[in-house]
């Protein structure tokens, strides 16, 4: 591993190369909003972390079609306090048990990302849909085994990269597909968060902690889907602290020579922000929160028609993340966050964990 002080990216590490990602658009409110003629998708969450009520419990209030059924930890009484706290009937004392459910239809997996791989394999060989949350493993190597022996389980595999699902990410692709803009560039996408160093697991490098398998997953998977498929790494640097990475900073080159940049951290003297600019030939765009769009996100144009600010939707994209794997769960609807798209998306970060000269996450 490589320590550096702070400043800007070096320029002395060979190109890695970065594997596409599917181009898939997301699903539509109107295409998800279901009545009460089938019997509710049973979903049970393994673990009881903080995430299940923004990811799960809130959006699955407001979608007829998802029930939160049941709740696992390691403990009984965890696992009850759990349930109590999120209304959820059922209580199991391990994550077997609840895979063991016959009543569970589909689990949330919300897990430290070193315990991602092995429950999801063993959610589906039980014969559960599951939702992942992202990262969808801590490395890509154990990301492509979680695709290879979930790939012919009749079951659907989704990683929860929720901002994908967002209408705003198809507004922003179809207001650069229209060169109102002009040709892009360069596009630079930020997410910092202050978490200091501690008991939170992202400090706990055994359970996939890193500030780039985190926040730093969102501006690198924002900047693929939206400007290119294949990219590669031209320069990367990461602050450390106790072996985790607290700051990453990566340059890449997209398809078409548009310069690509990613700033993200834990921990430093940029303690919050998250953006996305997209830069063209004939004007600029501009989104604030692009990655959760609910917190006050808007697009902000600049380009051949003036300026303005366009309002995104208020739904959060958690919801509309529900509503997608619900879908494809009931109808077989295509998914541009399965197992295959994850498996790319880590081999991205891999490889800028490789242009930095960090060891890949165990």
């Amino acid at each position: 591993m490589r320590e550096v002080a702070e400043g800007g990216p070096s320029h002395d590490v060979e190109p890695a190369r970065l594997w596409p990602v599917p181009h898939r658009d997301p699903v539509d409110a109107a295409a998800i909003e279901h009545g009460d003629e089938a019997p509710p998708l049973r979903v049970g969450v393994l673990g009881a972390a903080r995430i299940v009520t923004d990811a799960l419990a809130t959006p699955a209030a407001s979608t007829p079609g998802v029930t939160v059924a049941a709740v696992a930890s390691r403990s009984r009484e965890r696992a009850a306090e759990a349930a109590r706290r999120h209304g959820i009937a059922t209580a199991h004392g391990s994550y077997e048990a609840l895979l063991d459910d016959p009543t569970i239809d589909a689990v949330y997996i919300p897990l430290p990302a070193a315990l991602h791989a092995g429950w999801t394999v063993a959610a589906a060989r039980a014969g559960k849909h599951v939702l992942c949350e992202k990262p969808f493993t801590s490395n890509s190597a154990a990301a492509a085994e979680v695709e290879a022996a979930t790939r012919e389980s009749g079951v659907v595999v989704m990683e929860a990269y929720h901002s994908h699902h967002h209408p705003l990410v198809a507004r922003v692709r179809g207001i650069l597909a229209s060169g109102e803009i002009g040709t892009v560039r360069s596009a630079h996408a930020t997410f910092c968060v202050p978490i200091p160093p501690g008991k939170d697991i992202r400090w706990n490098l055994a359970l996939g902690g890193g500030g780039l398998l985190d926040v730093g997953y969102y501006p690198v998977r924002m900047l693929r889907e939206l400007l290119g498929e294949v990219v590669e790494v031209t320069d990367a640097r990461a602050w450390m602290r106790d072996g985790i990475d607290r700051r990453v900073e990566a340059r890449l080159t997209l398809p078409g020579g548009v310069i690509g940049t990613v700033v993200s951290s834990i921990w430093s003297r940029r303690l919050a922000g998250a953006t996305l600019t997209v830069r063209g030939d004939r004007g600029s765009l501009e989104v604030p929160f692009p990655y959760h769009p609910q917190m006050r996100g808007v697009i902000r144009v600049r380009g051949t028609e003036g300026r303005r600010t366009e309002r995104v939707d208020r739904r959060t994209s958690y919801w509309y993340q529900l509503g997608a794997f619900e879908r494809a769960v009931r109808d077989g609807a295509p998914l541009g966050t399965d197992a295959v798209a994850a498996v790319a998306q880590m081999r991205a970060l891999d490889a800028i964990y490789d242009a930095a000269g960090v060891a890949r996450r165990p």
